[in-house]
Parts: C-alpha cells; structure tokens; sequence
C-alpha cells in the first residue's frame, strides 16, 4: 500500500498530538491503562484505534460486525495479544449491544472508553432512495449509538467516570448532494450527543464528537502482534460502508448534484488526505486527556468546510435578522428617526474620512 503508516512509529512522533489545553497524555500527564470498548473495529478507522490503543498497551475489546465478520475472524484480529477480545454485535439489535458491553466488563472488569466507530449509508438521490434504505441508515448510525450510549451509561454511571468518543461525519454538520438521509442521521447524533453532556457532566462522563474529513486507509503495520490476520494488512474495500444506489433517470445525468458524492468518492479514490493511522493516534489522545473538546475535527476538508458552513449561516443570520422582530407602529416611527439620525452622522463622518485620507499614505504600499 503506498504511504503506509505504522501505528508504532505515529505513536512516537511528537508533532502530532491534541492541543496543550485539553491536557493530552505526556509527562504532565502520564497515561494510565484504560479498557476501551470499539464498535466498528472491522472498519479502517476502527480497526488504526484498534492497533492504536494496543500499540500503547490499553486494553481493547474490538466488535466487529455479525452479519459480516465472525468469532474466529475477530479473535485473529489482532493474533495472539493479551491484551484484546474480539466480540461480535448489530448495534441495530439492542441485546447483541446489551451483551457486548456485558462480556466486556465480565472480562476487564470495567470499561472506561466506549468509541463507536460503527456506520452504514447509501449514496443516492433522496427520491431514489427507498424506505428500507432511509431506515437502515438510521437505525446503525441513530439508533446503534442510543443503544450503545443507553445501556453503557448505568455502568458510567456507577463508576463516576467514562468517556465516550461517538464518530460522526463532515455529514453531521452540513448537507451533501447525495448523502441525504445519510446526512439526516448524523445530525440527529450530533443532536443527541450535544444534548446528552449536559445530562451526564455531573457524574464525570464526558463525550466528544469526532467529525473525520476524507480518511485515507494507510494502515499497513504487520508488527502489532505476531500471528496477526493477513487480511488487516491488505487493504480494505474504499468506503466498504457505503453502498451507491442506481440512479434513476432524472438523476443520472453526468452532471447530475444528486451524484455530487458519488462523483468525489471516483475522484479521490486511494488519495484521501487525512491519514486513518494518525487520526487514531489523536483519538486515542483524546480518551486519555482531561479536557476532552465535545466535538474533534480530523484534517483540513473537515475543518474548512464546516467552518465555510458556519460562516454562510452567521452571513445568512446578518441578512435576514430584521425581519425576525416585527415593529409594532410607534416602535416603526421611533426605528426610522433613529436611522435618519445615524444616515446624518454617518454622512458627515464620511467627509471628514475623506479630508483625512489625502493626507494619509498606506504603510503597507
């Protein structure tokens, strides 16, 4: 695999790590061994936390998929290391959630982190998309994290302490031509998350967000454990959780928005910018620091589109704030006094400007 990363060698580099404000793990802040609890640990991203997370000898329990992977396959996940289990759930069904988190703490005797790295979408027009297409991405990428968060946090609760690190989406803070419902169903998670802190500060739980931009698979470290399957070397499929529907007549054209995602997923390809190894070394960052930010944007796409789209919403606010405080009559007569008054000052401050401006040279000229 070209640029190949491993998780040992991202794990001493020292220029990448969280910002000095959330306290990240280090000298200052030595790390202790934490049991972390993966949902999602087939997938790229899940599977660099995985071999993060053991590469800094924490203790993992990694679940994979039931309707895709099975016990044998997880228990060679990462070969023979005493440090992991391989467990397998349906985060849509609430007792293999229920069961995972069961045999986790049965084993370790606790789980400090929960990271849900879990998710499924399909790449279509919105009116191409059927109902069970629509439904099974809510329910994996909605319903799989309540499950997971519902029925970890009487245990979170117990112990006074947890932490959890939910993978959301660029997709759950802006929309995709494409990726509608998809996009649907992380709003609702940044949602639910957003709202749950504040019900779940009090007892030391904290929770983050992490907002991956265009992830590139470039894990390829043999060396984690010796025994390990050959199959979490080679390469996974490229977005193997999407699925792209056909599109239908009206969207099928070459220029169509709706194949807006299908058409960058094409351009990409192998080429996305943000390293998986080094994302999951800052995750793994993230569950051992104190002050964990409630949402962690992952790479340059990320951070400049979302912050693009806040800007156009601030811009969009600016815009059409006057028409959100209808006037009563009188309030309407004073309003326009007062702006007749501020056009007069402002009038004359203007040609005392340009009195000002023929004596003034730039210093930057």
């Amino acid at each position: 695999m070209a640029n190949a990363l491993s998780p040992t060698t991202v794990s001493r580099d020292p220029t990448i790590h969280l910002p000095a404000t959330t306290d990240p793990p280090g000298p200052n802040n030595p790390p202790k061994q934490l049991v972390w609890l993966i949902f999602g640990a087939t997938g790229h991203m899940g599977r660099s936390l995985v071999k993060s997370a053991l590469v800094h000898d924490d203790l993992v329990a990694a679940v994979g998929r039931t309707f895709e992977n099975s016990p044998a396959f997880m228990q060679r996940l990462s070969g023979d290391h005493s440090h992991y289990i391989g467990l397998l759930c349906d985060v849509r069904a609430r007792d293999t959630v229920k069961a995972v988190i069961e045999k986790t703490i049965a084993y370790y005797g606790r789980i400090d982190i929960i990271a849900n790295c879990s998710g499924y979408g399909v790449i279509g027009a919105c009116e191409d998309q059927e109902e069970y297409d629509i439904r099974n991405q809510f329910e994996t990428n909605f319903m799989g994290t309540l499950n997971i968060v519902q029925l970890s946090l009487p245990h979170f609760r117990e112990r006074r302490a947890g932490r959890y690190l939910i993978f959301s989406s660029t997709s759950g803070a802006l929309g995709v031509p494409g990726l509608g419902p998809y996009c649907a169903s992380k709003y609702a998670v940044e949602g639910l998350i957003e709202s749950m802190l504040y019900e779940i500060d009090c007892f030391n739980i904290k929770c983050t967000l992490v907002e991956p931009g265009h992830m590139r698979r470039d894990d390829n470290d043999p060396v984690v454990s010796p025994g390990m399957d050959p199959s979490l070397i080679n390469p996974l499929p490229a977005f193997g959780h999407f699925f792209i529907k056909p599109a239908s007549e009206p969207y099928s054209g070459p220029t169509a928005p709706a194949a807006h995602a299908k058409r960058i997923l094409q351009w990409l390809g192998d080429k996305q910018p943000t390293s998986a190894v080094k994302a999951a070394e800052l995750i793994w960052q993230l569950g051992h620091c104190s002050f964990p930010p409630l949402r962690l944007l992952l790479g340059s796409y990320a951070v400049e589109s979302i912050r693009d789209r806040l800007k156009c919403i601030t811009e969009e606010i600016e815009d059409w704030k006057h028409l959100n405080f209808p006037l009563s009559d009188q309030q309407q007569q004073q309003h326009s006094s007062n702006r007749s008054k501020e056009e007069t000052t402002a009038s004359k401050s203007e040609g005392e400007d340009i009195q000002t401006t023929a004596s003034y040279t730039p210093i930057f000229e």
